[in-house]
């Protein structure tokens, strides 16, 4: 049976409801697909298929949804596959070819249609989320070389899937989609970079406020996003905390305890660049340094959070009063 990467089973958590399915092709599919489909007829279609050719057992994630054209209603498949490897697959395309003719056969197979019917339109997408970006072919005819004369062409195999690839999107456009899907990808990419990760944390809360289905949403998030800490090796208490939108007392203690973890990390920071320095004086002046920085940036940070009052953060940072109300009025401007 194929291992997953523990990304992949918590997204296919999150893919086993139907408001994830529709914000992913609201959010980031081709819009002229997505115009036509009826959401509120998404049906779940996930389960195990055996592929005998890459001797494995799938189980990618498959949802039907009905769509209009041309005054005729049809219900189609999405087809998603989720690749969390830390490597490009260059055989994706010859993959995702063999997945779906699996999938063909199995909906004959099962009787869900008939080829007298006909078998009914398809969406291939694969959602990558490594570090590097997706340069594999997307078609499988695009492995084919030399490229055949053009009158060749018709003969040759050809299945395109989407491809959506996390990283290649910039911050700035994961907000503008706005939706909870949108901020769960943003704190992904901003993986251990505290700022970004704070920053896409107060988004998401944000997002999930907004929502019409926020406590069912928030719940689900909320268990992924101790999760992605987790694995992020945040050595924080996130036992107390069921809500990201509701436990902010929660967080706010949580957010304490890593504004003290990261002014020791800048402590020996410091000491490190002083031992390097070879002197004392360097030693010290490296120690204060890398601690001052570190205060103004977790200031920063809270401050950006909007949880905890300015009395607070110069608490919990070691800065002064002045400092703290000169940071907020800085961001202001």
């Amino acid at each position: 049976m194929t291992q997953h990467h523990p990304h992949d089973t918590g997204y296919r958590e999150l893919f086993s409801h139907p408001e994830f399915i529709q914000q992913l092709l609201e959010g980031f599919a081709p819009a002229e697909i997505v115009q036509m489909m009826d959401f509120s007829t998404l049906t779940n279609h996930s389960g195990h298929y055996i592929t005998p050719l890459f001797e494995e057992k799938i189980e990618d994630v498959v949802w039907s949804v009905e769509v209009q054209w041309r005054s005729v209603r049809r219900r189609v498949f999405v087809y998603l596959l989720l690749e969390f490897q830390s490597r490009v697959d260059a055989r994706m395309s010859i993959r995702m070819l063999h997945y779906v003719a699996c999938f063909y056969d199995h909906l004959l197979k099962t009787g869900v249609t008939t080829l007298r019917r006909g078998l009914p339109p398809i969406l291939p997408i694969v959602l990558y989320n490594g570090g590097r970006r997706w340069s594999a072919a997307t078609d499988v005819c695009d492995l084919i070389r030399p490229k055949p004369p053009a009158f060749w062409d018709p003969y040759q195999p050809h299945l395109r899937y989407y491809l959506i690839d996390e990283g290649a999107y910039a911050p700035e456009q994961l907000a503008a989609i706005g939706s909870a899907l949108s901020g769960v990808f943003e704190i992904e990419t901003a993986a251990s970079d505290h700022r970004a990760l704070q920053a896409a944390v107060e988004r998401l809360a944000v997002s999930l406020r907004r929502d019409p289905n926020r406590e069912r949403l928030d719940r689900l998030i909320t268990r992924w996003l101790k999760r992605h800490l987790q694995r992020l090796g945040a050595a924080v208490d996130l036992e107390r905390i069921h809500s990201l939108v509701e436990d902010q007392s929660m967080l706010a203690e949580n957010l304490e305890h890593w504004a003290r973890r990261e002014r020791e990390a800048g402590r020996l920071e410091g000491r490190e660049a002083g031992r390097l320095e070879g002197r004392e004086e360097g030693r010290v002046e490296g120690e204060q340094l890398g601690a001052e920085k570190t205060r103004l940036e977790t200031a920063r940070n809270l401050l950006k959070l909007g949880v905890l009052s300015d009395v607070q953060i110069a608490q919990v940072t070691g800065l002064s009063g002045e400092q703290v109300r000169a940071l907020r009025e800085a961001d202001q401007h």
